[in-house]
């Protein structure tokens, strides 16, 4: 119990001693990243009670409101959220209240929440617990109405200034491929990468080639499992991951795409989670 306490507590002293007290309604997603970090200090609390660490605190709610969470994909998204999406809450919420830019952490923690979420709400409504469903999934959906408003605010917030000047950054876009060696890197490893997520989006879509079934049985079974979550997360990237991909090499064949930096951290936040 005095551990719960301390984790729960933890937050906000954290805060406190971060942003001095000064400009807290400045910025009103700081009440926001509070809310996020309250609510990853109970996920990790129940992660903690799951593993025995620590018992009597969450048990009631996990087995009467959210039974999924005790599967082996619901215990490791709550570890996640306990860890990652608290340390960034609270890493944005000191930025706001000293009022220091966090966007680029902001695009993070909006994909790895986002993807979080989708993944494990869809995975519920499909997979075999979707007869335990109760009436508190309901309570999903304000949650994911403010993390959307949230990611709003964050796109609409100011980019930070390039380090280089409006001339360097010109004269760097005209340099051919190959003078670019970073950039070719880059996009050997994305044809890589969206070759392989075109691969495992075939296996849980049931494709009936032998490399397919060998890999399910030998590699990731996985993706099998008939609890929804890992079909939702392929299915997601195939769909989603995919073309971004595509157009993330196609962004660093040609340069000067704008929008390439900040949808590269909110999908690497969601590959992240």
């Amino acid at each position: 119990l005095a551990l719960a306490l301390a984790l729960l507590l933890l937050g906000l002293v954290s805060l406190l001693i971060l942003t001095g007290s000064i400009g807290l309604v400045q910025d009103p997603l700081f009440c926001v990243f509070v809310v996020f970090s309250f609510v990853s200090a109970v996920d990790l609390l129940i992660a903690l009670e799951e593993d025995g660490i620590i018992s009597g605190i969450t048990e009631l709610y996990v087995r009467e409101g959210d039974p999924h969470l005790r599967t082996a994909h619901g215990l490791l998204t709550c570890y996640w959220d306990g860890t990652v999406h608290y340390g960034l809450s609270l890493a944005m919420a000191g930025a706001a209240g000293l009022r220091k830019s966090y966007r680029g952490l902001g695009l993070f923690w909006l994909g790895s929440l986002l993807m979080s979420a989708v993944v494990f709400l869809l995975g519920n409504l499909i997979g075999k617990y979707s007869p335990e469903l109760s009436p508190s999934f309901l309570l999903n959906l304000p949650y994911l109405l403010l993390l959307t408003w949230a990611g709003l605010r964050l796109f609409q917030q100011p980019r930070a200034l390039p380090s280089l000047s409006p001339e360097k950054i010109a004269e760097e876009q005209r340099k051919p491929l190959y003078r670019r060696p970073q950039d070719l890197l880059l996009i050997l490893i994305l044809i890589l990468t969206a070759a392989f997520t075109f691969f495992r989006g075939m296996v849980v879509l049931d494709c009936p080639a032998d490399s397919c079934f060998d890999y399910t049985y030998l590699h990731e079974p996985y993706l099998r499992d008939p609890v929804g979550y890992p079909k939702v997360q392929m299915l997601i990237y195939l769909f989603y991951l995919l073309p971004f991909l595509l157009l993330a090499i196609y962004g660093l064949a040609l340069p000067g795409c704008s929008w390439l930096p900040d949808w590269s951290l909110v999908f690497a936040g969601g590959v992240a989670q």
